[in-house]
Protein backbone atom coordinates (compact mmCIF):
# COMPACT_ATOMS: atom_id res chain seq x y z
CA UNK A 1 0.00 0.00 0.00
CA UNK A 2 1.55 3.24 -1.19
CA UNK A 3 1.26 6.67 0.09
CA UNK A 4 -0.11 9.11 -2.39
CA UNK A 5 -0.51 12.31 -1.83
CA UNK A 6 -2.76 14.57 -3.67
CA UNK A 7 -3.45 18.17 -4.56
CA UNK A 8 -6.24 18.27 -1.82
CA UNK A 9 -4.08 16.52 0.42
CA UNK A 10 -1.52 18.91 0.22
CA UNK A 11 -3.98 21.61 0.53
CA UNK A 12 -5.72 19.85 3.71
CA UNK A 13 -2.26 19.51 5.55
CA UNK A 14 -1.19 23.50 4.49
CA UNK A 15 -4.35 25.38 5.75
CA UNK A 16 -3.72 22.56 9.27
CA UNK A 17 -0.70 24.23 9.46
CA UNK A 18 -1.79 27.52 8.45
CA UNK A 19 -4.68 27.11 11.10
CA UNK A 20 -2.26 25.70 14.06
CA UNK A 21 0.63 28.61 13.73
CA UNK A 22 -2.09 31.26 13.77
CA UNK A 23 -4.07 30.09 16.40
CA UNK A 24 -0.79 29.90 18.39
CA UNK A 25 0.29 33.22 17.79
CA UNK A 26 -3.15 34.89 18.64
CA UNK A 27 -2.91 32.91 22.03
CA UNK A 28 1.01 34.02 22.44
CA UNK A 29 0.65 37.68 21.55
CA UNK A 30 0.85 40.59 24.41
CA UNK A 31 -1.03 42.99 22.02
CA UNK A 32 -4.68 42.25 21.79
CA UNK A 33 -4.88 43.98 17.80
CA UNK A 34 -2.23 41.96 17.05
CA UNK A 35 -3.87 38.72 18.39
CA UNK A 36 -7.19 39.41 16.51
CA UNK A 37 -5.54 40.11 13.94
CA UNK A 38 -4.09 36.04 13.79
CA UNK A 39 -7.51 35.16 14.51
CA UNK A 40 -8.97 36.44 11.36
CA UNK A 41 -6.15 34.98 9.67
CA UNK A 42 -7.23 31.26 11.51
CA UNK A 43 -10.63 31.57 10.71
CA UNK A 44 -10.01 32.65 7.38
CA UNK A 45 -7.99 29.08 7.14
CA UNK A 46 -10.79 27.18 8.84
CA UNK A 47 -13.26 29.03 6.55
CA UNK A 48 -10.97 27.33 3.47
CA UNK A 49 -10.67 23.95 4.95
CA UNK A 50 -14.58 23.70 5.37
CA UNK A 51 -14.86 24.82 1.61
CA UNK A 52 -11.85 22.10 0.55
CA UNK A 53 -14.52 19.32 2.57
CA UNK A 54 -17.00 20.44 0.55
CA UNK A 55 -19.22 22.57 2.85
CA UNK A 56 -19.22 26.33 1.70
CA UNK A 57 -22.28 27.20 3.35
CA UNK A 58 -20.47 26.23 6.42
CA UNK A 59 -17.74 28.38 4.90
CA UNK A 60 -19.86 31.48 4.33
CA UNK A 61 -21.05 31.05 7.88
CA UNK A 62 -17.53 31.03 9.13
CA UNK A 63 -16.22 33.72 7.02
CA UNK A 64 -19.43 36.10 8.13
CA UNK A 65 -20.05 35.35 11.59
CA UNK A 66 -16.54 35.05 12.95
CA UNK A 67 -14.22 36.59 10.84
CA UNK A 68 -16.79 39.54 10.30
CA UNK A 69 -18.93 39.97 12.84
CA UNK A 70 -17.19 38.44 16.26
CA UNK A 71 -13.82 39.94 15.38
CA UNK A 72 -15.38 43.33 14.91
CA UNK A 73 -16.92 43.32 18.38
CA UNK A 74 -13.45 42.28 19.84
CA UNK A 75 -11.99 44.97 18.24
CA UNK A 76 -14.66 47.44 19.46
CA UNK A 77 -14.17 45.97 23.07
CA UNK A 78 -10.53 46.58 22.55
CA UNK A 79 -10.86 49.93 21.38
CA UNK A 80 -13.50 50.78 24.50
CA UNK A 81 -10.56 49.54 26.71
CA UNK A 82 -8.21 51.58 25.05
CA UNK A 83 -5.34 49.18 25.95
CA UNK A 84 -2.01 50.50 24.27
CA UNK A 85 1.09 49.31 24.06
CA UNK A 86 4.60 50.88 25.84
CA UNK A 87 6.35 52.58 23.28
CA UNK A 88 8.88 50.52 21.13
CA UNK A 89 11.37 50.87 18.97
CA UNK A 90 10.12 50.91 15.39
CA UNK A 91 12.11 47.99 13.95
CA UNK A 92 11.07 45.64 16.30
CA UNK A 93 7.55 47.07 15.56
CA UNK A 94 7.38 45.85 12.14
CA UNK A 95 8.98 42.14 13.07
CA UNK A 96 6.03 41.89 14.99
CA UNK A 97 3.68 41.75 11.80
CA UNK A 98 6.19 39.71 9.48
CA UNK A 99 4.15 36.39 10.97
CA UNK A 100 0.81 37.63 10.57
CA UNK A 101 1.85 39.04 6.85
CA UNK A 102 3.50 35.60 6.34
CA UNK A 103 0.58 32.90 7.22
CA UNK A 104 -1.44 35.78 5.63
CA UNK A 105 -0.17 35.68 2.57
CA UNK A 106 0.19 31.63 2.69
CA UNK A 107 -3.48 31.37 3.56
CA UNK A 108 -4.77 34.04 0.45
CA UNK A 109 -2.57 31.73 -1.87
CA UNK A 110 -4.41 28.79 -0.68
CA UNK A 111 -7.44 30.62 -1.53
CA UNK A 112 -6.63 31.38 -4.72
CA UNK A 113 -5.20 27.84 -5.64
CA UNK A 114 -8.59 26.61 -4.36
CA UNK A 115 -10.95 29.18 -6.33
CA UNK A 116 -8.99 28.05 -9.24
CA UNK A 117 -9.12 24.39 -9.03
CA UNK A 118 -13.10 24.53 -7.74
CA UNK A 119 -12.36 21.66 -5.11
CA UNK A 120 -15.74 21.31 -3.94
CA UNK A 121 -17.17 20.65 -7.55
CA UNK A 122 -14.82 17.73 -7.21
CA UNK A 123 -15.10 16.34 -3.81
CA UNK A 124 -15.81 13.25 -2.79
CA UNK A 125 -18.59 14.29 -0.47
CA UNK A 126 -21.47 15.96 -1.90
CA UNK A 127 -22.73 18.81 -0.24
CA UNK A 128 -25.87 18.26 2.16
CA UNK A 129 -29.11 18.33 0.08
CA UNK A 130 -30.50 21.04 2.34
CA UNK A 131 -31.03 24.24 1.01
CA UNK A 132 -30.31 27.50 3.38
CA UNK A 133 -33.75 27.98 4.17
CA UNK A 134 -34.66 24.45 4.79
CA UNK A 135 -31.04 24.91 7.43
CA UNK A 136 -31.73 27.97 9.23
CA UNK A 137 -35.16 26.98 9.45
CA UNK A 138 -33.96 23.87 11.61
CA UNK A 139 -31.46 25.61 13.36
CA UNK A 140 -34.16 28.19 15.05
CA UNK A 141 -36.69 26.02 15.31
CA UNK A 142 -34.75 23.57 17.24
CA UNK A 143 -31.74 25.99 18.73
CA UNK A 144 -33.63 29.13 19.41
CA UNK A 145 -32.81 29.51 22.94
CA UNK A 146 -28.54 28.62 22.80
CA UNK A 147 -28.99 31.10 19.98
CA UNK A 148 -30.64 33.87 22.40
CA UNK A 149 -28.24 32.92 25.06
CA UNK A 150 -25.19 33.09 23.19
CA UNK A 151 -26.90 36.83 22.28
CA UNK A 152 -26.85 38.21 25.62
CA UNK A 153 -23.93 36.40 26.65
CA UNK A 154 -22.20 39.05 23.64
CA UNK A 155 -24.28 41.90 24.61
CA UNK A 156 -23.30 41.47 28.29
CA UNK A 157 -19.63 41.94 27.19
CA UNK A 158 -19.96 44.68 25.36
CA UNK A 159 -21.81 46.03 28.38
CA UNK A 160 -18.95 45.12 30.41
CA UNK A 161 -15.89 46.99 28.34
CA UNK A 162 -18.13 50.27 28.11
CA UNK A 163 -18.75 50.10 31.85
CA UNK A 164 -14.68 49.18 32.46
CA UNK A 165 -13.94 52.09 29.24
CA UNK A 166 -15.79 54.72 30.92
CA UNK A 167 -15.07 53.86 34.63
CA UNK A 168 -11.23 54.70 33.99
CA UNK A 169 -12.08 57.46 31.97
CA UNK A 170 -14.15 59.31 34.55
CA UNK A 171 -11.71 58.73 37.28
CA UNK A 172 -9.10 60.79 35.33
CA UNK A 173 -6.54 57.56 34.54
CA UNK A 174 -4.63 57.57 31.18
CA UNK A 175 -3.14 54.71 30.12
CA UNK A 176 -0.87 56.38 27.78
CA UNK A 177 1.61 57.77 31.08
CA UNK A 178 1.09 61.11 30.76
CA UNK A 179 -0.83 62.75 33.49
CA UNK A 180 -4.27 64.87 32.85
Amino acid sequence: MGFTMTVYGVLFYLLAVSIVLSTAMAITRRHAVHAVVYLVISFFGTALLFYLLGAPLIAAFEVIIYAGAIMVLFLFIIMMLKLEPAQRRMASYIWQWVPAILLGGMTLALAALMIIMNPVSQAPLHATTASPSELGRFLFHHYWFPVEIVSFLLFVALVGALYLGRREHASGKDHTGDEP
